[in-house]
């Protein structure tokens, strides 16, 4: 590992927050259990053998371990997918005709599968010859030039042109057509911006406190760790073959806030603040994930590192995922499946052999997060630690935005903020480092009155909804806008007296994360009272976040969703303490 990754971060003193043993997170009853720790010895040597090898400065599957790999591994070895931005073959890729592309397997799957290491995910059943572009956005911090840049981009498509806070807090942006692609690389790099790596075998947007900086309470400013993440994954925005050969996706969050809003128990990598020796750093969770077939949380590594090693600790990871990893069956390629077999102790010594001193710390028991700890809602005024400036969460429904919302967010950041947008995992946004003197005129602004309300109704606020069937091809159901309808009609119909985390998500691939949901709805296709085929939701219940994390379990299968809105009224009543709103004689 280079030197040039090792950084230096002043460390919160020891003797601000109380110390506790480290923490085993709860598993649902359904989710597979972990491998247990296994000796070095009791794994075969030759398993731990790399199976990929550097080959003029890309990875590539060695030839004895290409037998009965997956159609996107055989992909990736007719060619590399970052040669089509680091050899500049998007340029070529984007004067062609889709007809021209089509008429080509290889070109095809460029398309379909190698342009997903930009960040370009063609929507073909959905949206053909039309493209979602996913952005880095370390902590999900951005500007509001950045913002502006990606309101002219989606503006010019007009009805297909819009974007979405995602669950990783960055944006995405739909309607992109081929041709554009080259330009709006050009144009994302003069604002900061980058959307390298941002997909398919590649690490996701790396997950931060929102409230970094600014929050009263925190335990460590998250920002400058996922800023050199992001770096490091990327090589500064010009790509890094090295770590972009994955088995699968990958996860990394930094935790710096007592109310864990970086959900690091979902992460493949999630670092947990934590002081030893004096000496501050991170233990570490590892192989937190969902899937269509297993969903699993985070365990401990029974390891620390300090801030200086957050680099090499990520490489070290990294690299023993990538040259162990399973490549055939991509339902059992995520890293917590090498996990499972090697055993978490295999598995942690051979991060530790790649660690720059082949050494790796035991976990501390100077665990810096406290456990009794009410989560806090961001959404509305808040005041900052620094004196006479206050945060403002404004609420996103179902994180869609439009051209002239982004204009609107940017010119309002730059008239009573200092030109900022924080961007969290519920879709929602927030507006740090307003003057106390102007949040009045702030929060009278036509944009918070009318489409972004800082004081959403409770069942709003929390509310998440991923893409659904209007862009995704895999999606099964319509999601944001059901998701809007449904919860509009049960607030008419019951009170609550205090926020019910609501998660849609279209497909068991569950982008919408409903197992970490108080109630979560995943699509698929059910049957209504005469047989007939129709769009539904299994419905789960139970999923926490926060220090007592448990990830949700089924709790009815195969609802229509014309018939949910009862269904959600019963469970609020029974579970959530709601109760029935008295209605006018004759009201509808």
């Amino acid at each position: 590992m280079s030197s040039s990754f090792s950084v230096r971060f002043l460390a919160p003193p020891s003797s601000c927050f109380p110390s506790s043993r480290p923490k085993t997170w709860l598993c649902a009853a359904t989710t597979p259990t972990v491998a247990p720790a296994t000796a070095s010895s009791e794994v075969e040597a030759s398993r731990l053998e790399p199976r990929v090898e550097e080959r003029d400065g890309f990875w590539v599957l060695k030839e004895e371990y290409r037998g009965g790999i997956s159609p996107q591994e055989k992909v990736k070895l007719e060619k590399d997918p970052m040669k089509l931005f680091m050899e500049g073959g998007i340029e070529d890729l984007a004067k062609m005709s889709l007809e021209e592309i089509e008429s080509s397997k290889h070109t095809k799957d460029d398309i379909d599968v190698r342009l997903k290491w930009l960040g370009l995910f063609h929507r073909r059943k959905q949206h053909y010859g039309r493209f979602m572009m996913r952005l880095k956005l370390p902590n999900g911090v951005t500007t509001s030039a950045q913002t502006r840049y990606l309101a002219s981009v989606i503006r010019k498509y007009g009805k297909d042109g819009c974007a979405d806070v995602t669950t990783r807090q960055n944006w995405q942006i739909r309607g992109v057509v081929l041709p554009d692609v080259p330009e709006i690389l050009k144009g994302l790099d003069e604002v900061g911006l980058t959307s390298l790596q941002s997909g398919m075998d590649n690490v996701r947007n790396p997950v931060g406190n929102p409230l970094a900086g600014i929050d009263p309470d925190e335990i460590v400013d998250t920002r400058p760790y996922n800023n050199l993440l992001s770096q490091f994954i990327t090589a500064n925005s010009r790509g890094n073959p090295a770590m972009s050969n994955l088995p699968r996706k990958w996860n990394v969050c930094v935790v710096g806030s007592h109310d864990l809003f970086e959900h690091p128990h979902i992460n493949d990598l999630a670092y947990m603040p934590a002081n030893k020796d004096g000496r501050f750093g991170f233990n570490l969770l590892v192989g937190g994930f969902f899937s269509a077939k297993r969903c699993a949380e985070a365990i401990p590594l029974d390891a620390w590192v300090s801030a200086d090693d957050v680099i090499p600790l990520c490489k070290a990871v990294l690299e023993a995922y990538r040259d162990l990893g399973f490549r055939g069956n991509r339902q059992k390629t995520r890293m917590m499946w090498l996990i499972d077999e090697l055993g978490i102790e295999v598995f942690r010594s051979e991060v530790e052999k790649r660690m720059p001193g082949k050494q790796l710390e035991r976990a501390s028991e100077e665990e810096l997060v406290k456990k009794k700890w009410e989560r806090r809602d961001y959404l509305g005024v808040h005041p900052q630690k620094q004196d006479g400036l206050s945060y403002v969460g404004i609420h996103i429904p179902v994180g869609r935005v439009q051209a002239d919302d982004m204009d609107e967010l940017a010119r309002l950041v730059d008239k009573y903020g200092t030109g900022e947008l924080r961007l969290t995992v519920e879709q929602n946004i927030i507006i740090p480092n307003v003057d106390s003197n102007k949040i009045d005129a702030l929060l009278n602004e036509p944009l918070l009155k009318e489409r972004f309300s800082p004081e959403p109704s409770l069942l709003m606020k929390t509310l998440v909804a991923c893409t659904g069937n209007q862009f995704c091809g895999q999606a099964i159901i319509e999601t944001k806008e059901r998701a809007l309808k449904v919860t509009e009609e049960v607030e008419r119909q019951v009170a609550v007296t205090r926020p019910v985390r609501m998660h849609w998500t279209g497909c068991p691939n569950t982008c919408g994360q409903v197992q970490v949901a108080d109630i979560g709805f995943m699509g698929c296709m059910a049957r209504d009272e005469n047989g007939k085929a129709t769009e539904g939701v299994d419905i789960f219940l139970g999923g926490r976040i926060g220090s007592d994390s448990h990830l949700a379990e089924v709790y009815k299968k195969g609802v229509p969703c014309k018939n949910l809105v009862p269904i959600v009224v019963d469970i609020l009543v029974k579970h959530f303490g709601a109760v029935q709103r008295n209605r006018e004689e004759g009201e509808d």
